[in-house]
């Protein structure tokens, strides 16, 4: 399976694009949604990593719940999705977690709450002494209703050992995967590339997510994510070219024909090439994505935010039919 990115460029498109089409025809799905970094103050200082700040540095931010309020109710009055991840917080405790999920539910019980990467999950078991599993219960009884995928970044412990040491590893993280499924959270899943890692590395990565998948059925997404160097460790590193990225985007949909989806994140990727990866396997562009620091921290330019004209304008000129959906994939709106 390794030989699948030697393939040439279109012939891996056109097998994308067939598995693409026999799941969704031309549809490609965006959600209203509001990105909530409520803290860059994180322990865990990850090597490819530009947001993360120590407690008491002169530019980090930590938003209190009353803010994160505020927040939504003057960003995020439209959306349907609010997408909460954060750093490692080393003095706030597991009772703020869950106060800030049933403050927000509570304020806004209409809208999906999106919150914490396995990563995050860990951490919180550290902090509160309990397991996963009652972490988990403990923060769906307050309002989570989905998590995220990142912190999963690439599972080879060579490259992980030297991108993210203190991170938990890719065994723990497919764990913790495991356990929100088995209780009813469904997840996205994440792979982070073009910084360490080798092709291979990609394909073992992606294997684990389908193998994951295959047991449990809990993703609903899968998100590769192109890796931006600069201010990180690797800022000496040329990112991902365009071919790269529209690579990797064709074999994760050819090797997880058993996740549903699989978006073409336009934060990293650039409006552009998102419509392009349309035509190789993506069916998916995230959405609105209301404000998302983490990523321009890394120097990212693209757009901050997309309204819903123009993503359904981005969406009809590449020739396919918008989909407006909620967090789960149903439709909410056909344009």
């Amino acid at each position: 399976m390794s030989t699948l990115f030697d393939k040439e460029l279109f012939d891996l498109a056109d097998e994308a694009m067939l598995i693409k089409r026999r799941l969704w025809g031309d549809d490609v799905f965006f959600v209203d949604n509001l990105h909530v970094n409520y803290t860059d103050i994180c322990v865990s200082h990850c090597r490819f990593c530009a947001f993360a700040k120590d407690e008491g540095d002169d530019d980090s931010y930590e938003m209190d719940i009353p803010g994160i309020i505020d927040y939504i109710g003057s960003k995020g009055e439209s959306v349907s999705e609010i997408h909460i991840v954060g750093g490692l917080h080393p003095s706030k405790t597991f009772d703020f977690y869950v106060n800030m999920l049933t403050e927000i539910k509570r304020n806004f019980p209409e809208k999906t709450i999106k919150a914490f990467s396995a990563v995050e999950i860990d951490y919180f078991a550290k902090l509160a002494s309990i397991s996963v599993e009652k972490v988990l219960l403990k923060l769906k009884n307050a309002g989570l209703e989905m998590m995220p995928g990142g912190g999963a970044e690439i599972f080879n412990p060579a490259v992980r050992k030297q991108i993210c040491p203190e991170k938990i590893s890719g065994d723990r993280w497919l764990e913790i995967m495991e356990t929100a499924h088995n209780n009813g959270i469904k997840t996205n899943a994440t792979m982070l590339f073009g910084h360490l890692e080798s092709k291979g590395d990609r394909i073992e990565h992606l294997e684990k997510i389908r193998d994951l998948q295959e047991k449990t059925g809990g993703f609903v997404a899968f998100i590769p994510l192109e890796f931006h160097p600069e201010n990180t460790f690797l800022s000496h590193k040329q990112p991902p070219t365009g071919i790269d990225d529209l690579k990797t985007i064709a074999v994760s949909r050819i090797v997880l024909e058993n996740v549903p989806h699989i978006k073409a994140y336009w934060v990293m990727l650039g409006v552009k090439l998102a419509q392009v990866a349309l035509y190789f396997g993506a069916d998916d562009l995230d959405g609105t994505v209301i404000k998302e620091n983490i990523t321009y921290a890394a120097g990212k330019k693209s757009e901050r935010t997309l309204s819903l004209n123009e993503l359904t304008s981005m969406i009809k000129s590449a020739g396919f039919n918008p989909v407006e959906r909620d967090s789960f994939y149903n439709a909410v709106k056909r344009y």
